[in-house]
């Protein structure tokens, strides 16, 4: 669909999902991008770390992108475009620490000659064609997080990307004041497209400086080793973590390679010029244990992060009875189970655990009511437009912006095409969208057959059977089996002796072609299986013509 005299809107990710964000705004033949970002697999998705957003709808379209915006450098955010962006051909947009980060990202997939990186400075306006867009910073987890003021010929929109409301000295970089928010809104605001993550919260997220106290009272009472697990994009955090280590008068080793990224970009960018020098693992082993501070990424209870190293034993950083783990994040959710395993792991070897129901060690990132409604009041759209959430969030923010006075909300979930102007807004059609899997180097459907036949061999197990046959289709010598995740151990020769007889007679009994005799094999070979172990594994067949 090629936008006509009108102002589109369609979220590709996003919107009925937490995580992997991607928004267009389509005008007089030209879309622009929002955002490029990924979300990370669960279960669901076996061998499978990183999920993207199919991005098929504008792919058809590129010629008619003229940019893609960054709002600022979290991997929901940004994950996808070293990736998808080369495909697209369009330029990058961001600030100077966004492009730090994506520039790396775009090195290590080879492809930083490929892709146009522009750095953009706050309030600088770029014109592309029927759009022009300036950055309004907001505070956020991480540095020069921005709003975008983007102008139409049909009205302003604000999108406000991630943010929160935080003035204090622990936030990386400089937000926006009241002041100058209540500007933006003077200018007049057609549109509001915002976060909706924490509509549920009835109290402001909190400021970054109150978790500076909270994390200093509870390093002080830990007796032996520290480790402090969070989000390794969150750089106020990890400025904060800095201090905490030095009011609690402990060496900080900073463990985790995005970690290490973070810390090189934001320095490199004039962030973090306080923060101690890291040690390594092994001199924070040397260490007694009450002198040391440890940040490790995968408080989400991601196996392979260092957190999960660390609890299985895995990593140079080993922890004892008495040592402490403090989880400076919220859980995700969805992440329960990843990350009760860990916890458990860690209760088991008398580790002592810290979260923020116990201490105050983490506030959001993410707008709560009253922060909300603040940006109301300042922005006073026309339209409201919930993003960044589940469909339970963005139809309580729209409930919520309508009571405060908002005039119209319009809620719509990945794939909608909507015109916001002119006229009323309304669901046009929708666009196909889905997911991508990164599974090793291969970008592949998400749900297609790779993933389906994974899933089938985790849930039934796997057998393969090899028959020779002679010229006339007659079995030559003894068929052999082999199997894998199928539930027989101690019976395991029993069951195979059976399925060679079953093999065997198949081929005996046969009297078609040989893909007549590879699927007589095939059913006889299951029919065993599945009277020994109630299941139907996947079985492969290798016929061999002796």
């Amino acid at each position: 669909m090629i936008p006509g005299k009108e102002l589109l809107f369609v979220a590709l990710g996003g919107s009925g999902e937490i995580g992997m964000n991607v928004n267009l705004y389509g005008c007089q033949g030209k879309w622009l991008m929002v955002d490029m970002g990924v979300t990370f697999a669960d279960p669901a998705y076996p061998g499978v770390e990183i999920i993207l957003p199919d991005l098929q709808f504008i792919e058809e379209q590129r010629e008619n992108l003229v940019g893609i915006v960054l709002t600022h450098g979290h991997e929901d955010h940004i994950g996808a475009l070293p990736y998808l962006a080369d495909d697209l051909g369009a330029p990058l947009f961001a600030s100077k620490f966004t492009a730090g980060l994506i520039r790396g990202k775009l090195e290590e997939e080879g492809v930083q000659d490929r892709v146009a990186l522009n750095v953009v400075e706050p309030n600088t306006v770029i014109d592309l064609g029927p759009f022009k867009f300036r950055f309004v910073p907001l505070a956020h987890s991480i540095p020069e997080a921005s709003a975008l003021l983007i102008e139409t010929p049909y009205g302003k929109v604000f999108h406000t990307g991630d943010w929160k409301l935080d003035s204090s000295d622990a936030v990386l970089g400089t937000p926006s004041t009241p002041e100058q928010l209540e500007a933006v809104g003077d200018e007049g605001v057609f549109a509001l497209v915002c976060d909706s993550t924490n509509v549920f919260n009835p109290q402001a997220s909190g400021s970054e400086a109150s978790v500076r106290d909270g994390l200093i009272d509870a390093v002080k009472k830990a007796k032996g080793r520290v480790v402090v697990t969070t989000f390794a994009s969150n750089a106020a955090r990890l400025q904060t973590l800095g201090e905490v280590a030095k009011a609690s008068k402990r060496k900080i080793c900073v463990t985790g390679r995005s970690l290490d990224r973070i810390l090189t970009v934001a320095r490199a960018n004039g962030y973090l010029k306080s923060f101690p020098e890291p040690i390594s693992p092994e001199a924070a082993m040397g260490l007694p244990g009450r002198d040391v501070l440890v940040v490790a990424t995968g408080g989400q209870g991601e196996p392979r992060a260092a957190l999960g190293r660390i609890a299985d034993g895995t990593h140079p950083i080993k922890l004892v009875a008495g040592d402490t783990v403090v989880f400076s994040s919220k859980q995700i959710p969805g992440n329960e189970l990843a990350i009760g395993r860990i916890q458990n792991q860690l209760a088991a070897a008398g580790v002592e655990m810290v979260t923020e129901r116990q201490e105050h060690v983490h506030v959001s990132g993410h707008p709560g009511r009253p922060e909300l409604e603040a940006m109301y009041g300042w922005i006073r759209p026309q339209l409201l437009v919930p993003v960044h959430g589940e469909m339970r969030h963005m139809m309580e923010q729209a409930r919520f912006g309508l009571s405060k006075g908002i005039p119209q909300a319009l809620v719509q979930n990945d794939g909608d095409i909507v015109r916001l102007a002119p006229g009323k807004p309304e669901k046009l059609g929708h666009a196909p969208v889905g997911r991508l899997m990164l599974d090793g180097d291969v970008i592949l459907p998400a749900d297609g057959a790779t993933m389906n036949e994974r899933r089938r061999v985790a849930t039934y197990g796997q057998m393969s059977v090899a028959v020779a046959v002679d010229g006339n289709n007659r079995l030559v010598g003894v068929p052999q089996v082999k199997l894998q995740g199928v539930p027989v151990e101690e019976d395991r020769e029993a069951f195979l002796d059976e399925a060679i007889d079953a093999a065997a007679d198949a081929v005996r009994g046969n009297r078609g072609n040989l893909d007549s005799l590879r699927e007589s094999v095939r059913l006889g070979v299951r029919r065993v299986a599945t009277r020994w172990t109630g299941k139907k594994p996947v079985v492969d067949v290798l016929v061999i013509e002796a």
